[in-house]
Protein backbone atom coordinates (compact mmCIF):
# COMPACT_ATOMS: atom_id res chain seq x y z
CA UNK A 1 0.00 0.00 0.00
CA UNK A 2 1.63 3.53 -1.00
CA UNK A 3 1.12 6.35 1.07
CA UNK A 4 2.01 9.92 -0.28
CA UNK A 5 2.70 12.36 2.69
CA UNK A 6 2.44 16.18 1.77
CA UNK A 7 3.67 19.01 4.32
CA UNK A 8 5.98 21.66 4.38
CA UNK A 9 8.94 19.87 3.44
CA UNK A 10 7.20 18.52 0.13
CA UNK A 11 6.04 15.19 -1.08
CA UNK A 12 6.93 11.71 -0.09
CA UNK A 13 5.77 8.42 -0.87
CA UNK A 14 5.96 5.54 1.25
CA UNK A 15 4.77 1.83 0.75
CA UNK A 16 3.70 0.19 3.92
CA UNK A 17 4.23 -2.89 2.34
CA UNK A 18 8.22 -2.36 2.84
CA UNK A 19 7.85 -2.01 6.62
CA UNK A 20 10.18 -4.74 7.91
CA UNK A 21 8.78 -4.38 11.59
CA UNK A 22 5.68 -5.93 11.39
CA UNK A 23 4.28 -3.95 14.36
CA UNK A 24 5.12 -0.60 12.93
CA UNK A 25 3.45 -2.16 9.32
CA UNK A 26 0.43 -3.24 11.18
CA UNK A 27 -0.04 0.24 13.10
CA UNK A 28 0.35 2.09 9.86
CA UNK A 29 -2.00 0.21 8.12
CA UNK A 30 -4.63 0.28 10.98
CA UNK A 31 -3.89 4.42 10.70
CA UNK A 32 -4.92 4.46 7.05
CA UNK A 33 -7.91 2.47 7.70
CA UNK A 34 -8.85 4.78 10.73
CA UNK A 35 -7.97 7.71 8.50
CA UNK A 36 -10.08 6.62 5.64
CA UNK A 37 -13.04 5.34 7.53
CA UNK A 38 -12.99 9.47 8.95
CA UNK A 39 -12.90 10.49 5.62
CA UNK A 40 -16.57 8.88 4.53
CA UNK A 41 -18.00 9.68 7.40
CA UNK A 42 -17.15 13.38 6.62
CA UNK A 43 -18.31 13.40 3.13
CA UNK A 44 -21.19 11.98 4.80
CA UNK A 45 -22.14 14.15 7.09
CA UNK A 46 -21.28 16.52 4.83
CA UNK A 47 -24.07 15.18 2.05
CA UNK A 48 -26.77 15.06 5.32
CA UNK A 49 -26.17 18.89 6.03
CA UNK A 50 -26.49 20.54 2.29
CA UNK A 51 -29.68 18.12 2.06
CA UNK A 52 -30.91 19.09 5.72
CA UNK A 53 -30.25 22.69 4.19
CA UNK A 54 -31.82 22.34 1.23
CA UNK A 55 -35.24 20.78 2.92
CA UNK A 56 -35.06 23.85 5.55
CA UNK A 57 -34.91 26.25 2.75
CA UNK A 58 -37.79 24.69 0.89
CA UNK A 59 -39.74 23.98 4.00
CA UNK A 60 -39.31 27.82 5.18
CA UNK A 61 -39.98 29.18 1.38
CA UNK A 62 -43.20 30.91 1.10
CA UNK A 63 -43.57 31.17 4.91
CA UNK A 64 -43.45 35.04 4.89
CA UNK A 65 -45.48 34.94 8.91
CA UNK A 66 -41.56 33.82 9.75
CA UNK A 67 -39.99 36.23 8.23
CA UNK A 68 -38.33 38.78 10.49
CA UNK A 69 -35.95 41.45 10.03
CA UNK A 70 -33.05 41.06 10.50
CA UNK A 71 -31.12 43.56 13.53
CA UNK A 72 -27.98 45.50 12.25
CA UNK A 73 -24.27 44.11 12.91
CA UNK A 74 -23.39 46.60 15.68
CA UNK A 75 -19.47 45.79 14.53
CA UNK A 76 -20.35 46.66 10.73
CA UNK A 77 -19.97 50.56 10.55
CA UNK A 78 -22.36 51.37 7.21
CA UNK A 79 -21.05 54.53 5.65
CA UNK A 80 -22.86 57.25 3.24
CA UNK A 81 -20.97 58.10 0.07
CA UNK A 82 -22.18 61.42 -0.70
CA UNK A 83 -19.77 63.29 -3.34
CA UNK A 84 -21.08 67.01 -3.85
Amino acid sequence: MIITINNDDGTTNFDVNNISDDAVKQEATVIVQKVGNLQVIIEALDFASRTHRANLEELLNGRDEAIIESEPDPDVVEEDSDES
